[in-house]
């Protein structure tokens, strides 16, 4: 991969990030709307069917799993195994791409790769969670070789795969940090001058582990430090009120228009360039519904019971 220069970010004298370079996946007016998994309350979670419908409602980002295939092909779902998607007990990374091709959803769908999301909204903003350590390499390489780090966030819970993808892609990555330096800016709010890595976004639960972390204290050491504070999975409509009240920069959530119209009520939407997403992506979203399902919909009923993994 090109070598990309260092001093893209710097730290500021609080230890956090400079607003000098703004990463262009958050130059965004208002608070970000993010459609988890594509919106999975909505739409059959981290399909093709569910970013299309998240692009139809105006959305500009969206939230997606990634997996890696035996051969390496990057697969967007959120399990190691198949079982609760799709009745099928066998894991990700013991399929080669032929034959997970041949599985589908319950709502009989294929499982979507990575490249045809970006393929077909190169417009959409993309937060990217790696659940394995076998994704990190592959997916690094796939979006260095489609030239989108402009339009992605990186994330994972394990902090060993966010350092991994950092050595690969250097200071052009945005990334979002786990629970250590999340913590130590938790500790900054209540005085602790803690140094920090140089990160811009941190994308944190509203309490974890029965802890409140999103709090009105964080969300000010956070700005103050120059970051980012997005808050997931909030689908109930006075808690995104709430949140909003906070000053938060964005919330991801599985109920998609419930959140379009909470910001729609308070002036902030449509978002900027909704109709530009909607017109990019939609009629090459349709193409490949066409040709992975001749005879179904992909669209799914929404499924209000299916409790909600991190």
């Amino acid at each position: 991969m090109a070598n990309s220069p260092r001093h893209l970010f710097f730290s500021t004298p609080k230890g956090g990030m400079s607003d000098l370079a703004i990463h262009p996946f958050l130059r965004h007016p208002g608070a970000l709307a993010i459609a988890h998994r594509g919106g999975s309350l909505e739409a059959e979670e981290n399909t093709m069917a569910a970013f299309a419908h998240a692009v139809a409602l105006g959305y500009s980002h969206v939230e997606l799993d990634v997996h890696a295939t035996c051969d390496g092909t990057i697969v967007i779902h959120h399990d190691p195994d198949l079982t609760r998607i799709c009745a099928d007990p066998r894991r990700i990374a013991e399929l080669d791409l032929p034959t997970l091709r041949g599985v589908r959803t319950r709502a009989g769908a294929q499982i979507p790769l990575l490249a045809d999301v970006l393929n077909a909204y190169p417009r959409l903003h993309l937060t990217i969670e790696m659940k394995s350590d076998a994704v990190v390499a592959p997916l690094c390489k796939l979006l260095d070789r489609m030239q989108v780090l402009d339009r992605v966030c990186l994330g994972a819970f394990a902090p060993a795969r966010t350092a991994a993808a950092r050595k690969l892609l250097g200071a052009r990555l945005l990334w979002s940090p786990a629970h250590g330096q999340v913590a130590r800016l938790w500790a900054r709010g209540w005085g602790l001058p803690l140094p920090l890595a140089l990160f811009q976004v941190v994308q944190i639960p509203v309490t974890w582990k029965g802890i409140p972390v999103l709090t009105r204290r964080f969300v000010r050491a956070a700005h103050d430090a120059g970051v980012k504070v997005q808050v997931w999975t909030v689908n109930d409509r006075p808690e995104m009120e709430r949140l909003l009240d906070l000053g938060v920069d964005g919330i991801m959530t599985d109920r998609p228009e419930a959140l379009r119209d909470v910001l729609r009520a308070r002036g902030q939407w449509p978002l900027a360039g909704e109709q530009q997403h909607h017109d990019s992506g939609i009629e090459q979203i349709g193409r490949h519904q066409n040709e992975d399902m001749p005879d179904r919909k992909m669209v799914a009923q929404p499924r209000p019971e299916i409790k909600r993994n991190p």
